[in-house]
């Protein structure tokens, strides 16, 4: 999944980027509140992390403005203004959560994974196609009975095929859902991460089901 930080402390910014990466998310990072708004707006993000006190627009003008242009982006405001005043106003304006300065990033983690998982059903977590099973939860993938494991990358990637199985995903499409903006598409990283889906897959029989289109993308589909 894809999160915005939207953070002028570069110190502050560099530690949630490196912390949420190293939990395969990832991350976009915009140093002030117009950039935030701006980036927000051309890209799809799962979450957004904003900060208040941002030079040029501040958090909320930012939430405000993403608001009245209808983005539903779920948003966690990271504030050292920890007075209730400010935490009612960032609510009204649409925020989903409020998380006052200094705080602990394993309890930022726990909320961002609690406001991400109001996304996906609670009763069927599980994303199946065939016999190959992926639960974004716990993190794991199966085939059969036989567990498979990825690097959080490769989780990443598997679960965008799979939750898109039998669309064409173009490169720039899994580049911009799997990896930052800064993302050199004209590598070949995701081609050789495709490689290595597939590879872990073969000894189950399951590698044909990542199909190539050529001068396009890729596609997951059922053998």
């Amino acid at each position: 999944m894809r999160i915005l930080v939207v953070e002028d402390e570069a110190r502050v910014a560099s530690f949630l980027k490196r912390g949420l990466e190293a939990e395969s998310f990832a991350v976009d990072v915009a140093g002030d509140g117009q950039d935030g708004l701006h980036l927000a707006t051309v890209h799809e993000y799962d979450l957004i992390l904003l900060d208040v006190m941002l030079p040029k627009l501040d958090g909320f003008e930012v939430l405000s403005k993403l608001r009245a242009r209808e983005n539903v982006t779920p948003v966690i405001m990271l504030t050292a203004r920890g007075e209730l005043s400010d935490r009612v106003r960032g609510l009204d304006l649409g925020a989903d959560d409020y998380l006052a300065k200094p705080f602990a990033f394993a309890e930022l983690l726990a909320r961002v994974r609690a406001l991400l998982r109001r996304g996906v059903d609670r009763a069927t977590p599980t994303v199946s196609v065939g016999s190959l099973a992926l639960d974004p939860m716990s993190r794991t993938v199966t085939a059969g009975d036989a567990k498979i494991e990825f690097t959080p990358k490769e989780f990443t990637l598997l679960e965008y095929l799979m939750r898109n199985e039998g669309t064409v995903l173009t490169r720039t499409m899994i580049s911009e859902h799997c990896w930052d903006i800064n993302f050199d598409t004209y590598t070949n990283l995701i081609d050789v991460f495709v490689n290595h889906l597939r590879k872990k897959l073969q000894p189950h029989g399951l590698d044909g089901m990542i199909k190539t289109v050529r001068g396009v993308g890729y596609v997951l589909k059922n053998t």
